[in-house]
């Protein structure tokens, strides 16, 4: 039950930041900030795929595992170019917890 609800969150988390990394103004300027804004639209798409790759993976559990396991991999980039770019733990925690997150879950469906 607990498993579900983790996958539920994290597939909604990133329905979120998929829009959000699409449509935000906070967003751009914040990809401008990282130096990476060429990414932004890659970067949100992956989000919204990972999320609804989760959601149909309640029926292909295979889909669930690829869907967790490369939202990890972005996130673990994601925290790396914190780290380059020197943000604070704050600012780079959100990052951080989301590869922890995905990864576990990952994880536990290749179990």
């Amino acid at each position: 039950m607990m498993f579900n609800v983790l996958l539920i969150f994290s597939a909604v988390s990133f329905l979120f930041f998929g829009i959000g990394c699409l449509r935000s103004p906070h967003l751009i300027t914040e990809f401008e900030r990282y130096g990476v804004p060429q990414f932004r639209t890659v970067v949100g798409l992956l989000q919204l795929l990972g999320a609804l790759g989760i959601a149909l993976g309640f029926w292909s559990p295979t889909l669930q595992l690829l869907s967790t396991f490369g939202l990890a991999i972005l996130m673990l980039l994601g925290f790396g170019v914190r780290l380059k770019i020197r943000d604070n733990f704050i600012q780079s925690f959100p990052a951080f917890f989301y590869f922890l997150l995905n990864l576990y879950l990952s994880y536990q469906l290749f179990q």
